[in-house]
């Protein structure tokens, strides 16, 4: 459970100071004057000897992007997390994060190799017959080493960085602080919740940092496609893996963008851009579990255009009925059926939706805008952007992995038609999408469907007699209780006795007045004047009480 730390903690002094002067010095003083970060500190930015850069000519995003890889590891996967949420940062801001390089210079060969020793528990000349110190790639959270294996087995060894665990930890106690202190104090900042940004970006973030996990997302992938030629997911070696170490077969490949290598080397760019596509649409409409972050650097081109996908650390899911409903939101949109996608939002909301007709005329006027474009020209990723946006603007309730898996076709549309100029997306998502939906309605899904039902049916009328039973015997012991709770009825209980009352008033009247003129009529003795005292007294109590009834009447001004 994460511990609430103030500031104040002065073992994070030396970080904030680094923090500090990153934000001055890409102009960002006036959000750290904002959040009294100086004065909580006690120290100025002039304390920390930065000068405000000059950077007028660069956009406030694009310093943003800066700030970010200048402050390290944490700070970097933080604007690449964050770029997925277009639902709380604003496009341009997103169009800047989405090139953040995860590059960094590589650790010392020395702390690489006590790594990999520690954490396997052998000497390195008692696991590989090679080890390269030297690493071939290097990335903000790890780097990667040539080596093999003792019966001769080329491996690539993915070493987590020293300490970044602590690094993490620290970066993620701060960013609670930070976060905190500007939704305080910037205005409008709650409307972008900055917490539960932190709170999902360490949720995931911890999971990346334990390969372990991308490790089970390897073998995943593996099983999903043993039986496809296109595609090679590394093999993972369990023995010589752990938290910190993952060994996987090497991938002696060409980057999938490097059209030139690929054409040199005999391989289709067009082919290889269909295959990817249709290995993505496979992985999110087939299997429902994904490659969250596919772009040129997760993917290497081998011999008969085969595709190989690289780093797993972060993956989407998607269950059954969140892929019915991407389907049935896809075939609106293809089919110009605007009533169809809010039906599904409406299922997918488990209510009505608000303003439907406005949210109606929204999808309407999206969709009627990219039916006039020929089929060659629709970008799908723009479109689906654009829907997300729409969502966004009337609160409908998303279906989870959502923002990953529009980040994921996105991707796969730019390197597609990077690879190929003709390249239509749309072409190949829509017998995607058609294909689910009627399997949905195939006899045996309906089949499932109505034996699930008749399942649950069964056990209902099972369990019904022994249920209600002890219902009875909770009441007849007398520890059942019913109640029941009025709200707003009090004026109205109020009202039923006023006018009961003039009701029993008038009723008890009008039996004086008869039964005084029976008396009267009766001669009943004694008598004044000739008339029945007992009578006459009967009538003067009735003329007292119509007149305090009428009074009544005319004080509450209702006749």
């Amino acid at each position: 459970m994460r511990k609430k730390r103030g500031i104040t903690n002065y073992r994070y002094f030396g970080r904030y100071r680094e923090i500090v002067s990153v934000l001055v010095k890409y102009g960002f003083g006036d959000l750290i004057s904002n959040v009294n970060i100086e004065n909580v500190l006690r120290r100025s930015s002039q304390l920390f000897g930065i000068k405000r850069r000059r950077i007028q000519k660069i956009s406030r995003f694009e310093r943003v992007r800066l700030a970010l890889e200048e402050l390290g590891p944490t700070f970097i996967k933080l604007g690449q997390f964050a770029s997925n949420r277009p639902d709380i940062l604003p496009a341009e801001l997103i169009s800047s994060l989405e090139t953040l390089q995860d590059k960094v210079a590589p650790f010392s060969q020395k702390e690489s190799c006590a790594i990999v020793e520690s954490e396997l528990k052998k000497p390195l000349n008692k696991l590989f017959a090679d080890f390269e110190p030297a690493p071939f790639a290097s990335a903000s959270m790890a780097q990667v080493h040539k080596a093999r294996l003792c019966d001769g087995t080329r491996v690539a060894v993915k070493v987590q960085r020293p300490k970044i665990a602590e690094l993490i930890n620290v970066d993620l106690e701060i960013m609670y602080t930070l976060a905190r202190l500007i939704e305080k104090h910037v205005y409008g900042a709650q409307y972008f919740n900055p917490v539960q940004l932190v709170d999902e970006f360490s949720s995931a973030i911890r999971k990346e940092l334990d390969f372990n996990t991308e490790a089970l997302h390897f073998d995943h992938f593996r099983r999903n496609f043993e039986d496809n030629p296109s595609v090679h997911i590394p093999l993972v070696y369990h023995d010589f893996t752990s938290s910190k170490v993952l060994t996987t077969e090497f991938i002696d490949g060409i980057k999938v963008t490097n059209i030139d290598e690929l054409k040199a080397s005999g391989l289709d760019p067009k082919e290889i851009a269909s295959n990817g596509v249709n290995v993505v649409l496979t992985q999110i409409f087939d299997h429902g579990f994904f490659h969250a972050d596919p772009h040129p650097g997760n993917i290497l081109i081998e011999p008969n255009n085969v595709l190989c996908f690289l780093d797993l650390g972060m993956v989407g899911i998607l269950t059954p009925s969140s892929r019915g409903h991407l389907s049935s939101i896809i075939i609106g949109i293809v089919s110009r059926d605007p009533k169809r996608i809010v039906r599904t939002f409406n299922e997918i909301s488990g209510s009505q939706t608000k303003r439907s007709d406005d949210l109606e005329y929204a999808l309407t006027e999206l969709i009627e805008e990219y039916a006039a474009k020929s089929l060659g020209t629709i970008n799908i990723g723009e479109m689906l952007s654009r829907l997300t946006h729409i969502l966004i603007t009337f609160r409908i309730k998303l279906i989870p992995g959502f923002y990953l898996l529009v980040k994921a076709l996105v991707t796969m549309e730019g390197v597609g038609s990077k690879l190929d100029p003709e390249f239509n997306m749309l072409e190949h998502l829509e017998p995607f999408a058609t294909k689910l939906v009627h399997e949905q309605f195939s006899p045996l899904r309906v089949a499932q469907t109505a034996f699930q039902t008749a399942h649950d049916f069964f056990y209902l009328l099972r369990d019904l007699p022994a249920e209600s039973r002890d219902i009875l015997q909770l009441v007849k012991s007398g520890k059942a209780h019913i109640e029941f709770e009025h709200r707003g009825l009090d004026p109205i209980l109020k009202k039923f006795d006023q006018v009961t009352n003039r009701l029993v008033f008038g009723v008890v009247l009008a039996a004086l007045v008869v039964g005084s003129s029976i008396v009267v009529h009766a001669n009943v003795r004694p008598y004044f004047n000739g008339i029945s005292i007992i009578g006459l007294g009967g009538y003067i109590l009735a003329g007292l009480m119509a007149f305090m009834l009428l009074m009544s009447i005319l004080r509450h001004e209702k006749m």
